[in-house]
């Protein structure tokens, strides 16, 4: 090839585009048959050719799933609030109570809520006299807090001191009947008065659970933010988390460990004893606060399985989840006195037929547009230098891997041919000092406007106005993002 200097043609500036499907296929609803005529009675008086493609219902179930417990046709609710339920948590039949039992009791809720609120204003009100006339600091009980003091202490005191023969042979009957499948009996074995308090927390446990997994649309199953750190993202994609996590509409997560969680008091009790401070494996690259961590997915499997499930969030085209043994991990991270937090990373074969350097890369969301991408890319073709490869990324790329790639395969040419001093230039040559494969060379050489056939001969214009706006952007970026070679403590991996 020769190396044209001729003043360059103007270029068409094309602009890499990529285009993606969207799915808008409605969801499989398989409603049961009351809900289905409800809806049809709803929508008969209606417009069909205004109706939406993808309806949202007022309450967030998903009719696909059925409540875990034996016999039960998933309806009612142990907060007599919803038509329906999904979990133990709210089964009416587990907790050996029926539909309208729960719909009676929260209507006696109500009026004691009424009831409740009404005294708690005369009470204020009160007080408030009291205080204009004695302001006093300190109140004592009032008769009405009085007579209830005593109205539970008689309550209590009601309570048998043992249960009955014939009431232990019904509780052993429904334990053997029903086994873990329903709850146990608990009449007569306290007051009625703190079985009451008790049913009550039951019922408000099982209504916040609803609203937490209400948080997923109607027939999917997308964990909508995950908790990471101090940061809170929002997700791009599905990820096969296990069922149960995947209902839920945010995640929390330990960012050392990478373990997931399903609240936030679990993470809090988590962190407390994690002795995790940095990724496992071995640290191969240390520059100021920022390391490399090489990580076998065969003596770490569950961080990595980990890694990938979190990588899945926010990349679309990634197949790789659970088989990560025969692939490395190289995770990047920038340490402050806290420890060694997640910035990316990007696995790589352990035994690539086709010599790629790079299976799987990502930037967390948090450190995007900070060029923390391309060090990721840098780092893959330095480990390529040492092992004397040329290396290449593993296809499909995503819309934002295949930004990255090209303006790092851009700033590779043009920083070569800024400091070539020859007239004749080898594909060849530049792959190899660069380890960038000659595929990727002359596909970027192609997008640039730089490379033309012109009698017979291939010719790389070189383009100094490119080079030139890429060595104000270097003067201007700094040496503080960039991977230093002398830095890298690593020899390649022998065959595993």
């Amino acid at each position: 090839l020769l190396l044209d200097e001729s003043p360059p043609r103007t270029p068409t500036g094309n602009a890499l585009s990529s285009e993606s499907d969207i799915d808008v296929s409605s969801p499989n609803a398989s409603h049961d048959e009351s809900l289905a005529k409800e809806l049809s009675l709803k929508d008969s008086g209606s417009d069909l050719s205004h109706r939406p493609k993808r309806r949202r219902f007022h309450e967030s179930y998903n009719f696909n799933m059925k409540c875990p417990t034996p016999g039960c046709n998933s309806l009612g609710h142990l907060t007599g609030k919803h038509e329906r339920h999904f979990s133990i948590s709210g089964c009416p039949l587990f907790h050996n109570l029926s539909v309208d039992e729960c719909k009676v009791n929260l209507q006696d809720l109500g009026t004691r809520a009424s009831s409740r609120d009404k005294q708690v204003e005369e009470r204020t009100l009160s007080h408030r006299q009291d205080e204009n006339r004695h302001a006093t600091r300190h109140q004592a009980p009032t008769e009405r807090q009085m007579r209830y003091k005593e109205k539970v202490t008689e309550m209590r005191k009601k309570r048998n001191s043992g249960l009955l023969k014939e009431q232990k042979d019904q509780y052993m009957d429904h334990r053997q009947s029903h086994g873990n499948n329903r709850e146990p009996l608990l009449e007569n074995i306290t007051s009625d008065y703190d079985l009451e308090l008790f049913r009550k927390a039951q019922a408000r446990a099982s209504e916040d659970l609803e609203k937490l997994q209400g948080q997923v649309a109607e027939g999917s199953n997308m964990i909508k933010t995950i908790v990471f750190g101090r940061y809170e993202l929002d997700t791009w994609y599905h990820s096969p988390y296990p069922e149960e996590y995947a209902r839920l509409g945010r995640l929390y997560m330990c960012e050392f460990c990478l373990k997931y969680m399903k609240s936030l008091t679990i993470l809090r009790r988590h962190m407390a004893k994690c002795v995790w401070k940095h990724p496992p494996g071995d640290e191969i690259y240390r520059k100021g606060n920022i390391s490399v961590f090489e990580v076998d997915g065969k003596k770490n499997k569950i961080y990595c399985q980990n890694l990938c499930l979190l990588a899945k969030l926010f990349l679309d085209h990634k197949t790789l989840y659970y088989d990560v043994e025969p692939f490395l991990f190289y995770v990047m991270t920038e340490a402050d006195n806290t420890g060694c937090h997640l910035v990316g990373y990007f696995s790589k074969e352990k035994n690539s037929f086709l010599n790629y350097n790079v299976s799987c890369i990502l930037t967390m969301p948090q450190y995007m547009r900070q060029g923390y991408g391309k060090m990721l890319i840098d780092f893959s073709y330095l480990l390529s230098k040492v092992e004397e490869k040329v290396g290449s990324p593993e296809r499909p790329l995503s819309d934002l891997g295949l930004i990255s790639y090209r303006s790092y395969w851009k700033e590779v040419l043009l920083r070569y041919l800024n400091q070539f001093q020859g007239k004749e230039i080898s594909i060849k040559e530049i792959s190899q000092e660069t380890a960038v494969n000659p595929v990727d060379i002359v596909s970027t050489l192609q997008s640039l406007q730089m490379l033309k056939y012109w009698k017979g001969k291939h010719l790389v214009l070189k383009r100094q106005d490119l080079i030139d706006d890429w060595k104000a952007k270097e003067t201007k970026r700094g040496s503080s993002k960039t991977i230093e070679p002398s830095a890298l403590k690593w020899t390649p991996p022998k065959g595993t």
